[in-house]
């Protein structure tokens, strides 16, 4: 959404409650991934209508992630991306897609490392097409494997404790 020209914070609807709500959307899609995770295995997840081109796009316009084993996939470099080279790839590839994926630059939660879960020291902000072209490379290329395992393992104890708390009420 762009801003309009004659930008008036003093006149400015509640800024605070519009990042509030973009938050809350961030969060229920980061639980939506992880709920998607534990049902479906990541190698055949399908996130867009253009899984293949973001992947070709992502591995063809960074090179890097190839590297060390896909080092920079597992584990992403946030200042890496922050940097000033990082920040002019991200943009130009960004805006390939504004016409072609709803919500391309609407801010999304990833994993910085994909072997583990969300949680407040394994989670970056980005935007919606960089979780898409890191999300789609691990997935095809297995490094969300242990991701999908990790919840398989939650969403099973969740259940158990459910049983045992509807066990103790009915007797």
């Amino acid at each position: 959404m762009a801003a309009p020209g004659k930008f008036d914070p003093n006149n400015a609807q509640n800024l605070v409650e519009i990042e509030k709500q973009f938050a809350v959307k961030a969060v229920e899609h980061a639980q939506t991934y992880w709920n998607i995770l534990e049902k479906v295995s990541p190698r055949e997840l399908k996130l867009t209508k253009i899984d293949d081109e973001i992947f070709e796009h992502t591995i063809t316009d960074f090179p890097e992630l190839k590297e060390d084993n896909y080092a920079k996939l597992t584990v992403l470099d946030e200042e890496w991306m922050k940097s000033k080279d990082g920040k002019e790839r991200w943009r130009k590839f960004i805006e390939t897609y504004e016409k072609k994926v709803k919500d391309y630059n609407f801010g999304s939660l990833i994993r910085t490392d994909a072997r583990e879960e969300y949680g407040e020291r394994n989670t970056i902000f980005v935007t919606r097409i960089q979780f898409y072209a890191f999300e789609i490379a691990r997935n095809r290329l297995g490094l969300n494997d242990a991701a999908h395992e990790i919840a398989k393992k939650e969403a099973e104890k969740e259940r158990q404790k459910a049983e045992r708390e509807k066990a103790k009420k009915s007797s």
